[in-house]
């Protein structure tokens, strides 16, 4: 277990660390941060023991001294030798102070006083720090998307068909409105994880030897890292704050995968309405030179697919035996792993969206491609108004027959004897749809820059 010197990062197992690190996420979520952490938890609380009179001011500037020295490596040689993690932390912290100072070192503390409060701060840090911040980015670069594009028609599709037309700021409006949600909602469940200092067994049986209102004390320890305490707690913290956390990022990073495939979709060869930038350098393919593929969409895709798996781990770590158990000793290791696939998807897609690339003439082509079928919905709404018994099978039966003879819908219904009293009593406006799909796009725009814009708000 101990570290005898430095490994190549390509001997590394996980693609976390060989391919998809950050020096920030590192900061929060490695084995280094999370020591750190630990020791900022022992450290607060020998803070507050000196300030409740417990020990002197000079242990916490010795204990202080001592957790700046301690390293994962160090800790982890202690840990082979004892076989358990928190208490190794412990004697390494010990063995830095004087004799003077070490009946304070970890006093009145359990080691999931130490480790769901370390939890608590470094997931805390890495989603205001990291992953909001980035998300935050994206959300930006869509916003101005949606402004950018407002106008532009594009047909919509359900199912995979052509449907009625909409915008292409509309097509992207969607993301912004269920990211951003996802986005307010981690704000408020990261704000709220709650650390512990309740002991053992979360009775408070240790601290209650010294203080009259250990849930005061339990207070003043966490506001020293500027958490809340949990209303209840066992040995551990109750699991839902994480669970509903992780679920959702997990819910966020589905939201950025399903914009991923469709604009992965629409850089099909038969669509090609938008597409990724590429390099002068870049290579699309290892034998076909034409390729250029879509290569970051495909993989937030990808890394979806590690995600959103995890979300089964958290949940089973729900479960715990009585005041605690140690089931979930390995499992809740991984769950930084998340965050750092999550942002690697945010990061990426903000990148690519930023210098997308969006073909009006493609747009037009496609909308074109049923010769004016796409009409049909408005056609026949407006002949129902206007009394026609039958609208929605006459018009089904004009489409089968514009299919049939490769000719539009509108010149069909012109020429069909039944529908022209109809058709001379519609409006110029209405009229002109049948003539100009374009204009069939209701509020498409409208409502794009509606949501563009309160979004732009939320994120200042």
């Amino acid at each position: 277990m101990a570290n005898n010197g430095a490994r190549d990062p390509f001997d590394n197992i996980s693609p976390i660390d060989y391919r998809y690190w950050s020096k920030r996420l590192s900061k929060y979520l490695s084995e280094n941060a999370f020591t750190r952490c630990k020791l900022e938890v022992e450290q607060a609380l020998v803070r507050v023991l000196a300030r409740r009179g417990i020990c002197a001011a000079t242990v916490v500037e010795a204990v202080a001294q001592a957790c700046a020295r301690v390293t994962t490596a160090e800790v982890y040689a202690e840990e082979e030798r004892i076989h358990h993690d928190v208490r190794a932390l412990v004697n390494c912290i010990r063995a830095h102070v004087s004799d003077d100072a070490k009946p304070y070192v970890h006093m009145t503390a359990t080691s999931y006083d130490i480790v769901d409060t370390a939890n608590a701060v470094r997931y805390r840090n890495a989603m205001q720090e990291v992953l909001l911040p980035a998300l935050t980015v994206l959300l930006r670069v869509l916003v101005e998307c949606v402004h950018r594009y407002a106008n532009t028609t594009q047909i919509g599709r359900t199912h995979g068909q052509h449907a009625v037309p909409i915008t292409f700021g509309f097509a992207m409006a969607e993301y912004v409105h269920r990211l951003g949600n996802s986005w307010m909602a981690l704000r408020a469940l990261t704000a709220e994880i709650p650390g512990k200092f309740s002991g053992a067994v979360g009775a408070y049986n240790a601290s209650s030897l010294f203080f009259e209102d250990p849930e005061e004390f339990e207070r003043e320890v966490l506001e020293e890292l500027e958490l809340q305490p949990s209303e209840f707690s066992t040995q551990v913290v109750p699991p839902e704050a994480l669970t509903r956390l992780f679920s959702e990022i997990t819910i966020a990073a589905g939201i950025l995968a399903n914009l991923a495939d469709d604009l992965r979709h629409l850089q099909r060869t038969e669509i090609g309405e938008v597409g990724e930038a590429f390099a002068a350098d870049q290579v699309g393919s290892s034998t076909m030179p034409q390729k250029r593929n879509p290569i970051n969409f495909e993989n937030a895709k990808s890394c979806w697919k590690i995600v959103m798996p995890r979300i089964i781990t958290v949940f089973m770590d729900q479960i715990s035996e009585h005041q605690r158990d140690l089931t979930n000793s390995a499992s809740a290791r991984t769950y930084g792993e998340v965050i750092a696939y999550v942002v690697t998807m945010t990061e990426r897609l903000a990148r690519t969206i930023a210098k997308l690339s969006v073909d009006p003439e493609r747009l037009a082509h496609n909308l074109a491609l049923q010769r004016g079928l796409i009409v049909a919905e408005p056609l026949y709404i407006m002949l129902a108004a206007l009394g026609h018994p039958h609208a929605h099978e006459r018009v089904r039966q004009l489409t089968l027959r514009a299919q049939r003879e490769a000719r539009p819908l509108e010149v069909i219904a012109a020429e069909d004897v039944e529908l022209q009293p109809y058709l001379a009593r519609m409006t110029p406006r209405q009229r002109a749809i049948l003539a100009d799909p374009t204009q069939y796009t209701g509020i498409a725009a409208a409502k794009a820059v509606k949501i563009a814009d309160y979004w732009k708000l939320q994120l200042q």
